[in-house]
């Protein structure tokens, strides 16, 4: 049965106290970043205390300016005392997709991404949807709550994102969250927020990918080698993307002893998420959505099928293991 809601944000309600210390668990992005203040502005008054922390490091310029400007206050999971708290939630993620969840049992999960079966006492879980935003911002309505401008520019910023300017498939309650937000956000905020994606220090990968990119057809193979952040993969796929008749952007980099792939694709007629998944997904964890899709394996299961340290070598293998297995099929 189809709950409203309503009904869902009072189930939600219903898992605490005004005795619970919450944390609030992230990989901080956008749309994760926005729904864990949403999380503590639903909570604020209900509960004894809400903290928000990130699993990741966060370097990306736009998601530090993001933190700077909306006030998110997030502290690293490294920092954390888990017996401090007494219920957790995850949002825009779920516990089996990332080993730095695992220390902790979660009470409550709300996130878009598709379901992984762990078991908690509060699962929204919408596949369908293009941001969790879109789902916090039906709780905070649905709890009557007028959202900040800062609450409002995160979620309407998140939701932008996601959904790729409203380019990727999309559901009716997504744009409807948007318009909402829309009356409540700071524009230009925002604007500023997604002006700020780079760093000088990010240049020389965008360098190294113009000399060292493979095309083949109306596809872009790069391979970053070691990078200081797999962010900077996403953003070199996302720049590909924009370049006339490219259909396909394949970029990889090795962060932390991990092999990351970011899939970007035009939308038409394709799946970066079964791409990752066929190509990649015996290796370690792999999905996403029509347009975008995101791999990651230890470097350790390649130690006996090719020479890490050499990037034409990692490159030609992440070519013939996407060509090979189904962009040609598509």
């Amino acid at each position: 049965m189809l709950l409203s809601a309503s009904e869902k944000l009072n189930k939600f309600y219903s898992q605490f106290t005004d005795k619970d210390n919450v944390l609030v668990l992230i990989n901080a992005d956008p749309d994760a970043i926005a729904c864990a203040m949403a999380v503590k502005r639903l909570l604020w008054g209900r509960v004894n205390s809400v903290t928000l922390s990130n699993i990741n490091v966060i370097k990306r310029p736009d998601n530090l300016a993001m933190i700077r400007l909306l006030g998110a206050n997030l502290v690293h999971v490294n920092q954390i005392d888990e017996k401090k708290y007494s219920r957790f939630v995850i949002v825009d993620s779920q516990p089996n997709h990332n080993e730095l969840f695992s220390k902790f049992k979660f009470n409550a999960i709300i996130d878009h991404h598709s379901e992984t079966n762990y078991e908690a006492d509060f699962k929204d879980i919408r596949p369908k949807y293009g941001a969790t935003a879109s789902i916090l911002t039906e709780y905070l309505r649905a709890a009557k709550i007028k959202p900040s401008h800062k609450l409002a520019t995160a979620l309407f910023y998140a939701i932008k994102i996601d959904t790729n300017d409203f380019e990727r498939k999309v559901l009716i309650e997504d744009i409807k969250a948007f318009q909402f937000l829309f009356r409540h956000a700071n524009i230009h905020i925002a604007k500023k927020i997604e002006q700020a994606e780079l760093n000088f220090d990010f240049l020389k990968y965008f360098k190294h990918a113009l000399e060292n990119m493979r095309k083949r057809q109306s596809k872009i193979f790069v391979h970053a080698g070691q990078v200081t952040n797999p962010d900077i993969c996403v953003l070199l796929a996302d720049f590909f993307m924009k370049v006339s008749h490219v259909k396909w952007t394949i970029v990889s980099g090795i962060y932390n002893d991990v092999i990351v792939v970011i899939l970007r694709n035009d939308g038409l007629r394709k799946n970066a998420g079964n791409v990752a998944k066929e190509a990649f997904g015996n290796l370690g964890s792999a999905g996403g959505h029509k347009s975008m899709a995101r791999s990651e394996f230890p470097v350790s299961v390649l130690k006996d099928t090719l020479d890490i340290t050499n990037d034409e070598m990692v490159l030609k293998w992440i070519i013939d293991r996407i060509e090979k297995n189904t962009v040609k099929k598509q």
